[in-house]
């Protein structure tokens, strides 16, 4: 049994089948969003490779001193020691029990081909920060994505307005403010300078830290939006390669998501751009040094953070449940853009709006009627989600909801 002082996680179910499965399982996500409490509930063996005592066995050899060791084992910080992987490789082809190994640190391995020589052995598990369900207590695994098709998202009255929402967003996912421990503000400062200090060369990477905070600063001033390359490296006076190289890092860590254009042969002449996301809205405010004030003052500012804090809601269910990204749907022209696409294969396609508003009307839904009307029958559902109290019907499939619904 898990104890009261654990929040339960949308990954547990998940990562308890991974580990009855797979000899091994790595468990990727951004600095501090609760990897190591997760999987350490489920080792009997601790070691901390970042804790050089401990690692030096493992650098002098590795083989051996995980064979000394009793399964579960947990490897913390497993990219301070790159010899881990291949030793694990050894073991489990050797013919290793389910559930012998969790490893878990930030790196994910899409961006260093060089270090992973696990593909087929060792299972991954991406991790975020907390959803709003997660700290209600209920992260509904098996049940959002179904209420999204069906569209049945009725609740109490949301007692939610816009800077209720905008609280919640400021506030982050990370597990030490959004349980309380300590204040966002300054802790998402302290984060931010440990990231750019300390994280990135732990990676392996060399970066020049202001030109990187410039550009996370513009990453944070376009979060939810189809920024240009250009329009990102021009603002943080980088080059387009450095840009790239960042970009890479940035989504290697977590600390990044690019949400890809949907495409589809029904509707000619959509846009190819993708969306950039800070994967924490808190870590976006302090990247911003913006508080709810701030936020509030700017329109253009608090709609994309509404938007990214709905797209922080949604990320760990999909990934949880192994479904496909988030992806966003806009036309060449721009006249037309659906926020957020959930692709559900022979099940249809989710289409999301969000607004930042507490009153909205079929106007609103204008780019899902498009959408609806352009795709025909593979539209399973559109959900207009906004700062509101109610629940209503907007049309064939179209239905608004307040963002609470999403873990009322």
């Amino acid at each position: 049994m898990f104890s009261s002082e654990y929040t339960t996680r949308i990954v547990d179910p998940v990562l308890d089948d991974l580990l009855d499965d797979s000899p091994a399982v790595l468990i990727t996500g951004p600095r501090a969003c609760g990897k190591t409490t997760t999987a350490r509930r489920r080792a009997r063996t601790i070691v901390r490779l970042d804790v050089p005592a401990e690692a030096a066995q493992f650098h002098s050899d590795p083989d051996a001193a995980l064979r000394r060791l009793e399964p579960p084992v947990l490897i913390d910080e497993w990219q301070n020691v790159p010899a881990v992987l291949p030793a694990i490789k050894r073991l489990t082809d050797e013919g290793s029990e389910p559930g012998g190994f969790i490893l878990t640190g930030s790196v994910r391995f899409d961006h260093a081909p060089e270090l992973w020589p696990g593909t087929g052995r060792i299972a991954r598990l991406r991790m975020f920060g907390l959803t709003e369900a997660e700290l209600a207590g209920g992260p509904e695994l098996d049940v959002l994505i179904p209420r999204l098709v069906d569209g049945e998202l009725q609740g109490p009255r949301s007692t939610e307005d816009l800077p209720g929402y905008l609280s919640r967003a400021v506030r982050g996912g990370m597990p030490t403010p959004a349980l309380g421990e300590r204040t966002g503000v300054r802790w998402y400062g302290d984060y931010l300078e440990q990231f750019v200090d300390s994280d990135l060369a732990s990676a392996g990477a060399t970066v020049d830290g202001g030109r990187l905070m410039a550009y996370l600063m513009a990453l944070a001033e376009n979060t939810a939006g189809s920024p240009s390359d250009a329009t990102l490296y021009t603002a943080a006076g980088v080059t387009a390669r450095t840009a790239r190289r960042y970009d890479e890092l940035l989504a290697g860590l977590g600390i990044v998501d690019l949400a890809p254009a949907w495409t589809t042969n029904r509707i000619k002449r959509l846009s190819s751009r993708r969306k950039v996301y800070m994967t924490d809205t808190g870590l976006t405010a302090a990247a911003l040094q913006a508080d709810i004030d701030d936020i509030l003052a700017d329109g253009h500012l608090f709609g994309r953070m509404i938007d990214a804090f709905v797209a922080a809601q949604l990320r760990p269910v999909l990934v949880a449940t192994r479904r496909r990204t988030l992806h966003h749907v806009r036309s060449s022209d721009g006249r037309h853009e659906v926020d957020l696409l959930i692709d559900l294969g022979h099940r249809g396609v989710v289409a999301i709006e969000i607004k930042a508003a507490a009153a909205v009307t079929a106007k609103d839904a204008r780019h899902l009627t498009w959408f609806r009307d352009s795709l025909g029958s593979r539209f399973a559902r559109g959900i207009v989600l906004h700062t509101g109290p109610a629940t209503f019907e907007l049309g064939d499939r179209i239905v608004a909801a307040p963002i609470s619904a999403l873990w009322a």
